[in-house]
């Protein structure tokens, strides 16, 4: 049997890892690319690292920037990669307000320069090429749920640079015939998430709080509804679509739209910690209604003493509001449940349930460093 080679880009990211373990687990050969950082960022893969350096490894890495035309057509070309996965970006919607113009070259040239590679090195009849796109290209259209036929309206730097990523994907599929496809993935969210992003900021300040290391969370707009999966459930998608016949785009999504306020509640709800809120606009706050101690002390391993009914936990932070704000994302994944036989295995309850009590246990070690008069890491390591 063949083995299959794969390039994944942005392979230290939330889908890179775990498209890279489930690629693995298929018996593929796998390249990473990630971006040259003066800090470790490979904690979400330090695990699939072969631990015999001079051994072959089915996975490598190596460093490469978006931005680096010269140096993908070179890796490319050393690599010769059955199927690429393209999931590198500057990913962050708020952030992509702030540097503009990084997440055009990164998010949207950067897949061009892809696509440019195939064509140039003469592998349209070898790679199989998939682009992470997204939901917020659908922006603020007035149709949901948001399927294949839905019109693109993005509403931000980031939206933007992926719809030019996804029409310039179409176009190279169509010119080219490459063997080319979208995934338009909804919000899909892990323990691993960057922790920037709202579901994440979330589960670890609630950790943050039950443990008494941190009193308020601030959030932006709690109105805005998303339709919430789970990553690993999403990578199934992306390797499904590069195994079809024809290449096509497809909308990955629960169909389940969820606001940020109950996110946060059923967040704080696995902890024991039940949660409403007062007050209207930049005013409202989310306060403790009740607490489960039993629930609260078996998850956490230390009284509850320290929260109080009553206590504000979080606030709102006009910091945090989008320039243009999209309310409503819920997708239509009939087609994908249809044509590739996907369907999300876990549940929104789930998901949360598996981040919250993920970051509570990373959260212990910076209780026991605080509180418990351990002196290094290594002491609290060595007791979880």
């Amino acid at each position: 049997m063949t083995v299959k080679t794969a390039l994944i880009t942005g392979v230290t990211g939330q889908d890179g890892a775990y498209l890279l373990e489930f690629l693995l687990d298929k018996g593929y050969r796998v390249f990473g690319l990630k971006r040259r950082s003066s800090l470790f960022n490979t904690g979400r893969i330090d695990h699939l690292f072969s631990m015999e350096r001079d051994e072959e490894s089915a996975f490598n890495y190596a460093y490469c920037d978006m931005t680096d035309t010269s140096n993908l057509i070179r890796l490319v070309n050393d690599i010769q990669p059955d199927e690429i996965y393209n999931l590198a970006a500057m990913s962050h919607v708020r952030v992509s307000f702030d540097m503009p113009e990084y997440t055009a070259n990164s998010d949207a040239l950067g897949t061009l320069r892809l696509l440019e590679a195939i064509r140039i090195l003469g592998l349209k009849d070898k790679t199989r090429f998939y682009q992470a796109s997204s939901s917020e290209m659908y922006g603020n259209t007035i149709i949901s749920p948001q399927n294949e036929r839905t019109p693109f309206y993005p509403r931000s730097p980031y939206g933007v640079a992926k719809l030019y990523a996804y029409w310039i994907t179409v176009n190279y599929r169509e010119a080219y015939s490459i063997h080319a496809s979208n995934g338009i993935l909804f919000n899909h969210e892990s323990p691993v998430r960057g922790e920037t992003f709202v579901t994440r900021k979330i589960t670890r300040a609630l950790a943050g709080i039950a443990l008494n290391l941190q009193h308020t969370l601030y959030l932006g707009n709690l109105d805005a509804s998303r339709d919430w999966g789970h990553a690993r459930d999403y990578v199934k998608a992306m390797w499904l679509m590069l195994q079809q016949d024809q290449p096509d785009d497809y909308v990955i999504a629960t169909g389940i739209t969820t606001k940020v306020r109950e996110f946060a509640i059923k967040a704080f709800k696995v902890a024991g910690i039940s949660l409403d809120f007062r007050g209207k606009g930049i005013n409202e706050e989310g306060y403790i209604s009740a607490i489960d101690k039993d629930i609260f002390s078996s998850l956490t391993g230390i009284s509850p003493d320290h929260l109080k009914v009553g206590q504000t936990v979080i606030k709102i932070d006009p910091f945090y509001f989008r320039p243009t704000e999209i309310d409503l994302l819920v997708g239509d994944s009939t087609k994908a449940r249809e044509k590739l036989g996907w369907k999300p295995e876990y549940s929104l309850d789930e998901m949360i349930k598996e981040m919250v009590i993920s970051d509570i246990n990373l959260m212990k070690k910076e209780y026991y460093l605080n509180k418990g008069g351990f002196n290094t890491i290594r002491q609290v390591e060595d007791i979880f």
